[in-house]
């Protein structure tokens, strides 16, 4: 309840009404008609009951309410009107009821429709997979990179993120040659989507940013390296290929990322738990 919604709720402080003040006098028979017997009951006769106000009160708020609540069922489901319009280009990741794509290949959706919805869940779907525990693996990052990159950006890519998932640094997360976690702990790496927006849009090309918040880190007794969030903004330049939307490049910034919460970090246990209860999800919308 906000502050101000005492004052509608009980009469305003320091109110004084004159007829509770006043001394009352009884007059004599026949007296009931002399300047305060007319007053007094001229004063009764037009001022209604407080129940009656009340009760006014309370049906002009639902009728209020009915309407506002009609306002916005039409406008967000009317997709032909100008206004269902202008709220889709306010909210470009808004559901619009069309059906996702239903082709899959390695794990990741695929089939985006060559639209700017299609070019963003392409991007959304893409993070996704990018940001998962899958490329600390060589085989399974060279799937992924196949699978999402323009055959020649693909080409290009694969022995450079080779370099850049050295065994050095694997090992410093923790991991082994191959990107597996020691025995008893849960190596944690995940892109979730907050917000696409298309930058631009032209024929075969698009350029589509995504922005996210990161889960990484090694939960387990014993880490050094707690999982731990992170908040960037990815952003793809992508283009037609195949009958399908291909990464040709992409890159990443810090940010925007929101003030921390009051909710105290969870234990390794919890973690780890939580990741084996709980699967990532696709975003082909």
């Amino acid at each position: 309840m906000s502050p101000g919604d005492d004052d509608y709720a009980h009469d305003y402080p320091g109110e004084v009404r004159d007829a509770g003040r006043g001394t009352r006098t009884r007059l004599p028979e026949g007296a009931a008609d002399g300047p305060y017997g007319a007053t007094r009951r001229a004063r009764g006769a037009g001022r209604p009951s407080r129940s009656m106000i009340t009760i006014v009160g309370v049906v002009v708020l639902l009728i209020a309410a009915i309407a506002f609540a009609n306002r916005g069922g039409s406008d967000g489901g009317d997709s032909g009107s100008g206004s269902g319009g202008d709220g889709a280009k306010a909210r470009p990741t808004a559901p619009t009821g069309e059906k996702p794509v239903s082709g899959s290949d390695a794990g990741i959706a695929s089939g985006f429709p060559k639209t700017e919805q299609g070019a963003e869940s392409a991007a959304a779907n893409y993070a996704v997979a990018l940001g998962g525990d899958g490329m600390f693996n060589a085989e399974s990052r060279h799937e992924i990179i196949d699978t999402i990159y323009a055959p020649d950006a693909a080409t290009k890519l694969k022995d450079l993120q080779d370099r850049a998932y050295s065994a050095d640094f694997l090992d410093k997360l923790g991991l082994d040659a191959d990107g597996n976690p020691p025995e008893g702990k849960t190596f944690i790496s995940r892109t979730i989507p907050v917000g696409t927006t298309v930058e631009s849009f032209e024929g075969d090309k698009a350029k589509v940013a995504v922005w996210y918040t990161g889960l990484i880190g090694m939960a387990g007794e014993g880490s050094t390296d707690p999982v731990r969030t992170d908040w960037k903004t990815w952003t793809f330049e992508l283009r037609w290929s195949g009958e399908d939307w291909k990464v040709g490049a992409d890159a990443q910034k810090n940010g925007p990322a929101p003030v921390q919460g009051d909710v105290a970090a969870s234990s390794a246990e919890d973690i780890s738990k939580a990741v084996e209860e709980y699967g990532g999800f696709t975003y082909a919308r």
